[in-house]
């Protein structure tokens, strides 16, 4: 079993008009919503995989009630209401417009102990853990790194999908998976890198540090994968239109998905099928859904190259 931990989950709500124009009035051709978050749709994507993925983090009672409905859950009752994002997808050429509600505060005080329980509990069960999305008010940015280390310790594959303090948290977690998009890798480490190789370079203090894989999402021009014992980069060497919202998360159920088998994990092919995944996400209008039949046809088109990592310091003046 594979477990995503969403603290701060939403309503996802996705406005499809023709075009998308700046202070005018729209016509909506049509109107979806349905429960999300990042770890929820990366539990979709799972299950879609043939992945047995289940979720859990924060929520309010009606949320979790709605969410049993459709997914294996098992939610903290800790926020008094859960938050909206509302993406307009311009059907004319796949453009999408974000406007992510910054949630509410964790009204119970005792939430993060009875998280940090619940994900204990469940660790001899599970060989895949993904933390990921925003936290909500009122939680210590400290508790994905002691999830993530709890996790770690027990021996289970775990990737993390977060942002500011808690990020640069859990990336002092060695053993741990960070998935990065452009700006959190600037933010983490400083850098705005221009080419693969430069991502290399930038993410590589944090393998030293005992990071287990870095992967750095960097939209049209594919992503990159950074190990210890080596670096690589993917591209689809095609294109593919539509609403990229979602597309991180369900690239983020292809690694965890990988890892979580026994076997040593293939670096260059977990990465081929993150960026063939990503992309048949792109092409379905509301995220936490993949279009498989697009996922089998373009996987043999993503390519794939070998990085040189940093040089090891010769220790000389």
């Amino acid at each position: 079993m594979i477990l995503t931990v969403t603290m701060n989950p939403a309503y996802d709500m996705t406005y499809r008009v023709e075009r998308f124009e700046r202070g005018q009035a729209h016509r909506v051709r049509s109107v979806e919503q349905r429960i999300g978050g990042k770890g929820i749709n990366v539990t979709r994507v799972l299950n879609q995989l043939g992945k047995y993925a289940r979720a859990t983090g924060f929520s309010d009672h009606a949320f979790a009630a709605a969410a049993e409905l459709e997914l294996p859950v098992d939610f903290v009752h800790a926020l008094p209401w859960v938050r909206r994002t509302v993406v307009i997808s311009e059907s004319e050429d796949g453009t999408a417009t974000a406007l992510l509600e910054p949630g509410a505060r964790v009204s119970n005080p005792h939430a993060a102990q009875q998280l940090r329980t619940r994900v204990s509990g469940l660790l001899p069960d599970i060989n895949g853990l993904v933390i990921a999305g925003s936290l909500p008010g009122g939680v210590d940015p400290a508790l994905p790194a002691e999830i993530a280390r709890l996790a770690v310790e027990h021996g289970v594959s775990t990737l993390c999908d977060i942002d500011g303090e808690a990020l640069r948290l859990t990336a002092q977690v060695p053993g741990v998976v960070l998935m990065l998009n452009r700006e959190e890798l600037r933010r983490l480490t400083g850098q705005q890198p221009c080419d693969a190789q430069e991502v290399v370079a930038a993410v590589w203090p944090l393998i030293e540090n005992g990071t287990r894989a870095v992967i750095a999402n960097r939209c049209v021009e594919g992503m990159v994968a950074v190990t210890a014992s080596g670096a690589w980069s993917a591209l689809l060497n095609e294109s593919v239109a539509g609403n990229p919202t979602g597309a991180d998360d369900s690239a983020a159920a292809a690694v965890i998905a990988a890892l979580s088998e026994k076997s040593a994990p293939d670096w260059p092919a977990i990465l081929s099928d993150a960026v063939a995944t990503a992309a048949a996400a792109v092409v379905i209008p509301v995220a936490g859904e993949i279009d498989r039949c697009l996922r089998t046809r373009v996987a043999p088109n993503v390519v794939v190259e070998k990085l040189a990592l940093p040089q090891p310091s010769s220790g000389e003046d």
